[in-house]
This record gives structure tokens, sequence and C-alpha cells, in this order.
């Protein structure tokens, strides 16, 4: 481990979660778009994986879930943050498909987890309150909207004839037309 854990006194990283965010919440006001502070993405990454291992796809679709589509971190978040917190025995890897890595919480991990609940606590809680404020719309349609991007990276990873770029692009044209007319 890099650095030493000391809760409530601001260790890189596990000081006290809360004690930041009133203040910065007090001074812009409610924002969803922000749902983390400094350090705070570490605490929920070990919230989730104390309730079940994990790869790290799976962590950003339960945030995306659990914020009802207002917020989906980026794999150059989680990955990162997943190896940070491997290095620093948090957490570890468990058993799972060639190729994917399966998170799962540690011993030390569950300790730095229990020393900041309270923060990872209101964090859940501002989550939830984003997701109840965006309705069953936002999580339908942006996984509709994600599955319609990874068809057209996949399909367009390969080469394409201008033919059949045409008929995509048209695809497309229809249904933001058909869209447009519900």
């Amino acid at each position: 481990m890099r650095f030493a854990h000391h809760p409530g006194r601001g260790g890189r990283g596990f000081g006290r979660m809360g004690h930041h965010h009133e203040h910065h919440q007090h001074r812009r006001g409610r924002r969803f778009g922000r749902f983390f502070e400094h350090g705070d993405l570490r605490f929920v990454i070990l919230a989730l994986l104390e309730e079940q291992p994990r790869h790290g796809y799976e962590l950003i679709k339960e945030l995306e879930e659990r914020t009802g589509g207002a917020y989906r971190p980026s794999a150059g978040v989680i990955y990162p943050t997943l190896a940070l917190l491997e290095d620093e025995g948090l957490v570890a890897l468990a058993g799972g498909e060639t190729g994917r890595k399966l998170y799962e919480i540690t011993d030390q991990g569950r300790a730095a987890l229990d020393a900041n609940r309270t923060g990872v606590e209101a964090v859940f809680a501002r989550m939830e309150e984003a997701a109840r404020s965006a309705g069953p719309v936002r999580p339908r349609v942006g996984r509709a909207m994600m599955n319609l991007g990874m068809a057209l990276k996949t399909r367009l990873s390969r080469p394409v004839t201008e033919d059949e770029l045409d008929r995509i692009v048209g695809m497309i044209d229809d249904t933001a037309a058909a869209i447009e007319r519900v």
C-alpha cells in the first residue's frame, strides 16, 4: 500500500467524505451532474463490490442504472480506479472468464469502506434522488442509444461499401424521422 489509512485525517482519498461535500454543496447548490467529490468514487466502487464481485463494465452499468441514466462513468475512470484499489490491497481479482477481470472487495477494503460508510450512503442518496427525478425514460432511452452505438461501432469496424454506408445512414435518418412523429 502506498499510503497509510488515516480515517478522519484526510489521508489521500481516505479522509472524511461528508465534510468536503457539505461545504462544496453549500457553495454551488444541488447538482445532479456531480455525484462524486474527490475520492468518493473509490468508496462507492468498494460498496458495490461488497454487494457482489463485479467486472468493470458491470460497475459502469450499475452506476448508470442507479442514477437513472444521469451519470455513466467512462472506462477511463473505472478501470484506473480499480487498478489503484487493487494496488492498495482494497480489492482483489476473483475468478471470472478469461480476459475479463472480476473484482471483489478484500477485508482491508471492507475496513476502509466501514470508515467511510456515512459518505458513501450520502452519495447513494444523491444517486437515488437523480434516478427518481429522471423517471423511467432516461435509462431506457440510454440503453437503446447504447445498443445503437455498439451496433454501429461493431459494423463500422469492418470495411463498408458506399452502398452499405448509404443504407446505414438511411436507417438512422428514417428512425430519427419516425421518433419525431411519435
